[in-house]
């Protein structure tokens, strides 16, 4: 029963964008909180602030999106209402995969320790190419999801031009001739961030790895050895998620043009991403993991 089925999803759907919605809220809180009190703001601080608004603003306008599309689908249908939700999504959601591909690279330049002379000036120089990484994210989010909205005015204008049956093929080979450049640009930003993410966990996983078997050889660091490992474990643990992440994104593009129950599942392991990430962030980090227990 479509009712039924609806009325479940709204449910599902309000759940699980308000759970990563407050996560990220108090992520942001935290570190505004301690950026008034420091006057100061390190590179790790500067990129977990804008994935927390970034991934917060994302589920509220994800959240309003569905519950649009569930309740009244009509208002799709106005211009340009279904133009301004795919841009904003598609910048929100872009942004959201370099910031956290960004973070990424910066735990492996900041805690990785290798001799090679390019990674030794990475190390020196990361601080001040942080704020540029941030905004060539910021830059090439906001011209993917200018594409984007060029294609769906265009598809808009189509749907509404074609109201006989006879436009029907015309119609379909207008949505694949207008969708590919999007489907091409958007599949090769999300390889590259997860090829940076696969890249930078390997290079932090190895370099952990061999501190951790010289450390071995000396009982008095036991201590030590465990915190290695205990981060060796929470790296892959974000390598099964980036993967689960990456591999629900490519099925977004495959399942684009349907509206069915696997695109419904694709959509919630999606949207519990940026709660589940935010959240592990959050208790890897002593001073926020110690301030969201004391709120709990």
């Amino acid at each position: 029963n479509a009712t039924s089925y609806g009325a479940t999803a709204v449910v599902i759907i309000t759940l699980q964008t308000f759970a990563g919605m407050w996560i990220n809220a108090f992520l942001v809180s935290v570190l505004c909180l301690a950026w008034v009190r420091k006057k100061s703001f390190n590179s790790n601080e500067k990129i977990l602030m804008f994935l927390g608004c970034f991934r917060f603003w994302y589920l509220c306008i994800t959240w309003v999106y569905s519950l649009l599309s569930i309740i009244y689908p009509r208002c799709f249908y106005v211009h340009p209402i279904p133009q301004l939700f795919a841009a904003t999504q598609t910048f929100l959601n872009s942004s959201n995969l370099w910031v956290s591909a960004w973070l990424c690279v910066f735990y492996c330049i900041k805690i990785a320790n290798f001799r090679h002379i390019f990674f030794i000036y990475l190390k020196v120089k990361i601080d001040r190419i942080v704020p540029w990484l941030l905004l060539s994210s910021v830059l090439l989010s906001l011209v993917v999801s200018i594409l984007v909205y060029d294609v769906t005015d265009k598809m808009h204008c189509n749907n509404l031009n074609s109201t006989t049956p006879g436009n029907f093929w015309k119609v379909t080979v207008g949505m694949d001739e207008h969708f590919f450049p999007t489907f091409f640009i958007s599949g090769f930003g999300f390889a590259t961030t997860f090829t940076a993410v696969m890249f930078s966990a390997f290079l932090l996983l190895f370099s952990l790895w061999r501190h951790k078997c010289k450390m071995q050889t000396n009982s008095v660091k036991n201590l030590s050895t465990d915190a290695h490992i205990k981060a060796m474990k929470s790296i892959l643990s974000f390598f099964f998620l980036y993967s689960i992440n990456f591999t629900c994104l490519v099925l977004t593009l495959v399942y684009a043009t349907k509206d069915n129950f696997v695109t419904f599942l694709i959509l919630l392991f999606l949207y519990a991403f940026p709660t589940v990430h935010s959240l592990i962030l959050i208790f890897s980090n002593p001073k926020l993991e110690k301030t969201l227990l004391r709120i709990l």
